[in-house]
């Protein structure tokens, strides 16, 4: 098995752009996930019911629930950041599980946790901001040597445990299942895929949102304190 993420081919630009199996597979996952909101949205427009049956009643199950959920940490501020961590659970759905269809998961790639931690760092940052404005953010974070020693700590520590963790754990997933699939390739690899790419794929998903999300409550109740 290979740990990397391989060429897959090279735009002829600048010298030549290498295009990985990662990010190839990330194209697969947005390809989805696009075509999926699409579907929604045009079955939506085109007379979903007042009261819900069949498909619709399940889409607004898992919308409401997951508002609910939003709102249960950060309040009356969970309609800014619920489009955002939807989308990132949406994501980290189907690209933590996308290995039972056979493709190589792009979150099992150091680079893919990376973005989707700086983003997340990013968006906790714009949170306090939004909170204490940009000159009291400022003075928030410099405010003292020690102060301004561990603010600047924790935006290196947070995106880091952020990517290391769901990185190690979705890799460790992948090496499972390729070594229980070359011992055994018969039955067993289907049963512990229920596990390994399945399960895990979906809590190493809820883990991310949910750290993302108490950051951003973090940074807003210091904030209106």
């Amino acid at each position: 098995m290979e740990i990397g993420s391989s060429v897959v081919f090279t735009i002829p630009l600048f010298g030549g752009i290498p295009v990985t199996e990662t990010v190839v597979v990330e194209w697969i996952v947005m390809a989805v996930l696009i075509a999926v909101s699409a579907f929604v949205s045009i079955s939506i427009t085109k007379g979903w019911k007042l009261v819900p049956e069949g498909a619709q009643n399940v889409v607004e199950i898992v919308i409401e629930g997951f508002n609910s959920f939003v709102e249960g940490s950060l309040g009356e501020h969970w309609k800014d950041y619920a489009p955002y961590l939807g989308s990132v659970a949406a994501f980290l759905i189907v690209a933590n599980t996308i290995g039972i269809f056979g493709f190589s998961p792009p979150t099992k790639d150091f680079s893919a946790t990376s973005a989707l931690a700086i983003m997340s760092i990013i968006t906790v940052i714009v949170a306090s901001m939004r909170v204490r404005g940009f000159k009291g953010q400022l003075k928030y974070f410099f405010r003292s040597p020690i102060y301004l020693f561990i603010n600047i700590l924790d935006l290196f520590i947070r995106p880091l445990s952020l990517a290391a963790r769901l990185f190690g754990n979705i890799l460790a997933a992948t090496v499972i299942m390729e070594l229980i699939s070359n011992v055994v390739p018969v039955i067993l690899p289907a049963f512990f895929s229920l596990y390994f790419d399945i399960f895990d794929g979906l809590l190493q998903m809820f883990v991310f949102v949910f750290l993302t999300m108490l950051y951003i409550e973090e940074a807003i109740e210091d904030n209106e304190v």
